[in-house]
C-alpha cells in the first residue's frame, strides 16, 4: 500500500512558476513509476507527465513540454514538478499518481495507476 500526499500548489500569475511536490509512504519507491495528472472543472482528468521507476526515462504530454520537468528522488520518496511558463490554461487540481512497475516504463494512461494522491489546487490567473 502507497499512501501519496501533494504539496506546493497555489496562486500564480500567468508567466510564473510553482514546484509541486508529492511525498510518498512505503519502503519500495524505486521501484513504482509516478505520474502527475491534472484535471480541470469540467474535463477529464489528463496525464501531464511521469517518470519510470529508478527514474531511467520521462514522458511529458505535448502540452507542458518545454514547460514543465517532473523529478524524482528515492532517498527521500519523493516526485516533484517544477511548473515553469504557466498558462491560465493549466489552471486545474494536480494529482500525483504511483503504480508498481517492475520495469523502467511509465505509463500516461489513468488505469495504469493504483494509487492516487489527493491532489492540490493550481490556479494561473491571466
Amino acid at each position: 500500500q502507497v499512501q501519496l500526499a501533494e504539496s506546493g500548489g497555489g496562486l500564480v500569475q500567468g508567466g510564473g512558476s510553482l514546484r509541486l511536490s508529492c511525498a510518498a509512504s512505503g519502503r519500495t519507491f524505486s521501484r513504482y513509476a509516478m505520474a502527475w495528472f491534472r484535471q480541470a472543472p469540467g474535463k477529464e482528468r489528463e496525464f501531464v507527465a511521469a517518470v519510470s521507476g529508478l527514474g531511467s526515462s520521462t514522458g511529458y504530454a505535448e502540452f507542458v513540454k518545454g514547460r514543465f520537468t517532473i523529478s524524482r528522488d528515492d532517498a527521500k520518496n519523493t516526485v516533484s514538478l517544477q511548473m515553469n511558463s504557466l498558462k491560465p490554461d493549466d489552471t486545474a487540481v494536480y494529482y500525483c499518481a504511483a503504480t508498481l512497475s517492475l520495469t523502467h516504463t511509465y505509463y500516461r494512461t489513468r488505469a495504469n495507476y493504483e494509487y492516487w494522491g489527493q491532489g492540490t489546487q493550481v490556479t494561473v490567473s491571466s
